[in-house]
């Protein structure tokens, strides 16, 4: 150890060692404190390469490499040195002849303040005795006190920041099998002598704030590889089992060899012979006449009923199409578009909805609350401006796709009918409060309602996904926020199943411009990283009031910004979930997290900080408030 030590020394006394106030040994000690801060550094940088290949794949391989890694280059190797540098100043001190120092010839000369530098570095009293066993006068304790648990407590600081960003995108405790090996050498290092545990920690210093440079550079592991470290070996199947019941007989396992002696061959298994049928007795004395079985008759097949003439599809190669509806979200039965349009899937039979008021007004139909007469229930009807083929046809997959999703946080679709004035998309209606008018009157939302939020919707959308339909037009306005504080995805109205391109044949742009993701505003196609970028624009809203790019002054300004990839600007600065939303906006899709990496982040914040996933996403509404809207009054349409 000694030997190591004093080459490090004499290292560190080549690299700068001026003959300048406080001594050129006094340099090289704090050269050598420089060079020590270097293996927790390293520690780190080793840990973030490793994270690299094994992403978040935590197991008792990975939990002793990161373990071997902080004992040896946050705890070993740095108290070896320290105490080696004590000890071979000591030694200097006092012509210890088994000391050899390279240049220590000049250890003996005087220096302003510090004297001779071999007295001043070698001949002192130890941390200890300076920190518990006070006999300086007051002003030179304090001094003492800055560059003895000050300084380490700074470094130590830095030494965390450095295993934790080795450890981002992981859970936080693994950092700490780096950074508590070296609070624990900080601890065990009070025997050193206090004047040169001074100037070590000063030159160790300013290396642990530097080292986080390179930790940073290295960056966390992708998304891929924390997915792909997600993953669980499939389970191997069962093997098969022999059938049960009348007639069957379990065959006994085969009698293992014991004591390496060959297994003799047993007989074939011969199964008993069948029972006879049971006879009933004959007529004899004391039994009663036998009574005759009537034969039982089966019952006549199921004949459907007769279809109603108003729900009857008008198509005769596409019959059955929206029974198939809710089970089959692929390719509708539809002719080509150079083709003549199709009849309307639903003939008119007379309005069977009473409108109440409009909820709302888009590109592709007015939402109106409705009272349907028939089930005597309140729903959502969205009517189509201009019922022609085009509409028609995109009205009907909007149906398919809903039907399709089954989640509780997404609307329901509960029937397409042919109104007088179109055709309409009967829905589930979620009274409540669109989270664009949450955050306008009641300002952003704090970060637990906002992760909540975002795991809420992440699920919503993860079950659309699962389904092959995408939503493209995730924002604020078609998040609902109901009285109990839940939020519900609405408005599929430009939902598609993807691998199909037909909605997109006329050139029209989907998506609101100011919460598009850069690929979609550029031309390529919706993906389910483009609806995840959506979702954490939404979020950022939900947290600052503002889109995440900011806002244009127009809709072409806003669509501009978008597919030139525009750097986010308006994200939130103190939030917890800033890191997790910068990854979330970032403009190249494969780098963006899956919304179950997502979900699961956002899990593992709420339970650090104490939280449950269940509760309201923000302010419950006042059931007074809605119970005072008139839904009932008719509204001319």
């Amino acid at each position: 150890m000694l030997d190591l030590a004093a080459s490090l020394l004499s290292f560190a006394h080549s690299l700068f060692g001026p003959g300048l106030c406080p001594g050129d040994w006094v340099w090289a000690t704090s050269t050598a404190g420089a060079l020590i801060a270097l293996l927790p550094v390293i520690g780190s940088v080793t840990v973030a390469l490793v994270r690299k290949v094994t992403g978040n794949l935590y197991n008792a391989v990975t939990y002793g490499v990161f373990g071997a890694i902080g004992a040896f280059f946050a705890f070993l190797m740095p108290w070896l040195l320290f105490n080696g540098v004590s000890g071979v100043f000591r030694g200097v001190f006092t012509k210890d002849p088994a000391i050899s120092l390279a240049g220590s010839g000049t250890m003996d000369n005087s220096f302003c303040w510090v004297g001779a530098q071999d007295l001043y570095l070698g001949g002192g009293a130890n941390v200890y005795e300076v920190i518990f066993h006070k006999f300086e006068s007051t002003p030179v304790f304090l001094l003492r006190l800055v560059f003895l648990v000050v300084v380490p407590a700074i470094c130590l600081l830095f030494v965390i920041l450095q295993a934790r960003a080795a450890t981002r995108r992981g859970p936080r405790w693994v950092s700490r099998l780096v950074w508590v090996p070296f609070a624990l050498m900080i601890a065990l290092s009070v025997p050193v002598e206090a004047n040169t545990a001074s100037h070590l920690w000063l030159g160790f210093l300013p290396i642990s704030v530097l080292g986080l440079i390179p930790v940073y550079v290295i960056g966390p592991p992708n998304w891929s590889t924390i997915e792909r470290s997600h993953q669980k070996p499939e389970s191997a199947p069962p093997p098969p089992q022999q059938p049960s019941g009348m007639g069957a007989h379990p065959q006994p396992p085969p009698p293992q060899p014991q004591n390496n002696q060959p297994s003799k061959a047993l007989p074939p298994y011969v199964p008993p012979a069948p029972l006879p049928p049971y006879q009933p007795p004959a007529n004899v004395a004391g039994y009663p006449p036998q009574v005759p079985v009537k034969p039982v008759q089966a019952p006549a097949p199921y004949v459907p009923p007769a279809l109603n003439p108003t729900l009857h599809d008008p198509n005769p190669e596409g019959l059955g199409a929206m029974a198939r509806l809710a089970a089959d979200p692929g390719p509708l039965p539809f002719a080509p578009r150079s083709a003549a349009p199709p009849p309307p899937p639903v003939k008119p039979s007379g309005s069977r909805f009473r409108k109440v008021r409009a909820l709302g007004q888009g590109g592709f139909g007015t939402v109106w609350l409705a009272v349907d007469t028939q089930l005597d229930r309140t729903v959502a009807v969205k009517m189509a401006h201009a019922p022609d083929a085009e509409t028609e046809e995109r009205m009907l997959r909007e149906a398919r796709a809903l039907a399709a999703v089954h989640h509780p946080n997404c609307v329901r679709v509960y029937d397409i009918v042919s109104e007088p004035e179109g055709l309409g998309l009967v829905m589930e209606y979620i009274e409540g409060q669109p989270l664009a008018d949450r955050v306008a009157t009641g300002g952003p939302l704090d970060d637990l309602a906002v992760a909540r939020l975002w795991i809420t919707m992440a699920g919503a959308l993860s079950a659309a996904h699962a389904k092959g339909v995408l939503h493209r037009d995730v924002k604020p306005s078609n998040v609902i926020i109901d009285p109990d504080g839940n939020a519900h995805l609405i408005d599929f109205g430009i939902a598609r199943s993807q691998g199909d391109s037909t909605l997109t044949a006329t050139g029209m742009m989907v998506g609101t411009p100011d919460f598009l993701a850069s690929e979609t505003a550029a031309g390529a196609n919706a993906t389910p990283a483009s609806d995840a970028w959506q979702l954490a624009a939404t979020v950022s809203f939900a947290l600052t009031g503002k889109p995440p790019r900011g806002t244009r002054e127009n809709a072409m300004a806003a669509l501009m910004a978008a597919a030139k990839g525009e750097p986010v600007t308006q994200t939130p600065q103190q939030s917890a979930h800033r890191r997790l939303l910068l990854a979330s906006l970032d403009n190249e899709p494969a780098r963006r997290p899956t919304l179950r990496a997502v979900a699961r982040e956002l899990s593992d914040w709420m339970a650090r900080e104490g939280h449950t996933e269940t509760g309201p996403v923000t302010q419950i509404v006042r059931r007074d408030d809605i119970d005072k809207v008139d839904r009932t009054r008719h509204m001319p349409g």
